[in-house]
Parts: structure tokens; sequence; C-alpha cells
């Protein structure tokens, strides 16, 4: 007798074809572009951090200004699949880093060290760094700023708080394409500098590897001290 019920499918039949996954990743960053050109105006910033929550390291924060009149096809074209930089590949983000750069009007980068982190507390450093970040790129007075989370409460540029910013406006997903590569590139170029603690792999977050290493050598000049995690509380520093 033939095989009754439905046909079983196989893992390869079920995974999403190469083709679907590109028309999705592009469905999803034209979504972002088109948050942004809702907005109403020409100049759309936004600013984002990465680093908030890693053991070692500095926190970045970067900001970008993109002007909808001047951005081109080819720009267009080249930040296809554009979203927040946690949800793509490392290959994806190296791959943006350089097309985000040559299509925004401006760009903005600020770098906060671990002891600073460690003198004014996390979120207060998060925040100033944000801040300074979308000052430094001294949008023009129509433009409309934008920020990833957090309102940033003594910045002097005007701006609204965009829950899951990073995921929803494409000035915001730029801005942590440019903090999370200049942040990677940064623990990489470091790990050569303090061997043993294999930065050049999990750039500061917390993985078993890295809670290993810091068990078995202590802790770096890159660590920060005044952290409150659990996987510092179960190190025996």
């Amino acid at each position: 007798m033939p095989p009754t019920g439905h046909p079983i499918e196989s893992a390869s039949s079920k995974a999403p074809r190469p083709g679907k996954l590109h028309r999705r990743r592009l469905a999803r960053s034209r979504r972002l572009f088109a948050f942004d050109r809702g907005l109403g105006s020409r100049f759309v910033a936004g600013t984002d951090e990465a680093g908030r929550g890693c053991l070692a390291g500095p926190l970045v924060a970067a900001a970008v200004l993109l002007d909808y009149e001047s951005l081109t096809l080819a720009d267009r074209r080249a930040l296809g699949g554009l979203h927040d930089s946690k949800q793509l590949t490392e290959e994806k983000r190296l791959e943006l880093y350089p097309c985000v750069l040559r299509a925004a009007a401006r760009v903005s980068v600020v770098v906060r060290s671990a002891a600073g982190i460690d003198r004014r507390g996390l979120h207060v450093t998060n925040i100033e760094a944000l801040s300074v970040a979308l000052e430094r790129l001294d949008p023009p007075a129509e433009a409309i700023c934008l920020s990833d989370g957090f309102p940033l409460r003594r910045c002097t540029v005007p701006h609204r708080a965009v829950v899951e910013g990073d995921g929803t406006s494409a000035a915001i997903a730029a801005a942590s394409v440019i903090a999370k590569v200049t942040r990677d590139r940064y623990m990489r170029d470091a790990a050569e500098r303090h061997p043993g603690w294999g930065f050049e792999e999990h750039v500061g977050y917390s993985t078993p590897e890295h809670r290993a290493a810091i068990e078995e050598r202590g802790i770096s000049p890159l660590h920060r001290r005044s952290f409150q995690s659990v996987a510092y509380s179960q190190l025996s520093l």
C-alpha cells in the first residue's frame, strides 16, 4: 500500500533557500529605510553603542547622519541587508562598514575605556557616550535625531528614543554597525597586547572560554572591575 498521511520533510527541505533569505534581508532593510523616510525629514541621524554588556574592553558609541535627498541608488543597493549589527554575521558587518561610511553625510565615534566605566558607572557612561556622539555629529537643525532605547537626558541635541531602534531605523542600524566593527577591531588589536584571554575570539563578552581564562589568569587591564555580572560573581578574583 502507498504511504498515507503528510510527507515527512527533511531538515534540508525546510531550510530557507539562499535566494529567499536574501529577499527577506532586503525586505527587512527596506522597512528600516521606510521608517526613516516616514519621519518626513531630509536628514535623519541615529546613535547606538557596542560593548555595553562586556566584561572587558571599551564601550563604543557611534552616530550616523543620513541625507535622504543625496543618498544615491548605488548607496541604497550597497546598504541592502542593513539591520541591527547583533543580527548580522561578522562578514556582513565588515561588508556594510565601508558602505555606511560612503553613504553617510557624517559619522562620529566615541570610545570610553574600562577605567572610565569603572569610575562613572556603566549606565552613566553609556548615556554620556551616546550624547557626545550625537553632539559631535552636529546634525542640521531640521534633522530628526534618534537614539536606540534610551532618552539622553543631558544631550544638547533634540532627539527621540526608539525602543529596539537598531531593528527599526536605518540610521540607528548604520550607527550600530559602525560601533560594533570599530569595537571588534580594537579588541582584536588588544589581543596582541594582552594575550591569553582570547579577546580575538569573544571580544570581551562573557563566554565559557573567557570566564575560564579569568579563573586561570586573573583579570587584565582591559577588564571592568566594577561590572556587576553573574559571570564575575562566580569568579574567585
